[in-house]
């Protein structure tokens, strides 16, 4: 059945994390975003966020976790998950399913190892701070 469905290109939806606190990046906890930049809403969100990678030569993974927010009206931004600084170092995953205007939407987002620093930071859309943003 999923054969089935086509999923279509996600364009204009975009993930971003942002320190918690913006005067050091380097101390404290992140935050994760969920953008819709397209001007209508998008529907039926579903988000599953995980953490994975290699830490001292042991492989880590953190606990999946899964969301539904039933609506994201046009250029608005969702807050979805507090980021702990001990994951960071790790492959941040957020999977994103959503319904616009009849179609089904389907993108992997993932922040890959060490790359939440300073020099990967851009200012985020509609939010108005520094962050790193996947779009």
């Amino acid at each position: 059945m999923l054969k089935d469905i086509t999923f279509l290109r996600v364009e204009d939806v975009a993930v971003a994390i942002v320190p918690d606190n913006a005067q050091d990046a380097d101390e404290g906890d992140w935050r994760v975003y969920l953008i819709n930049l397209k001007p209508d809403a998008i529907d039926s969100v579903l988000i599953t966020s995980k953490g994975y990678g290699t830490v001292n030569g042991k492989s880590v993974s953190t606990t999946t976790l899964r969301q539904y927010i039933r609506r994201i009206e046009g250029m608005q931004v969702v807050g979805i998950e507090l980021l702990r600084r001990n994951v960071c170092p790790l492959n941040n995953e957020f999977w994103i399913s959503f319904w616009h205007q009849g179609a089904l939407y389907d993108k992997k987002y993932v922040f890959v190892t060490n790359s939440l620093v300073p020099d990967n930071f851009t200012l985020i859309p509609l939010l108005n701070q520094r962050g790193v943003m996947i779009r």
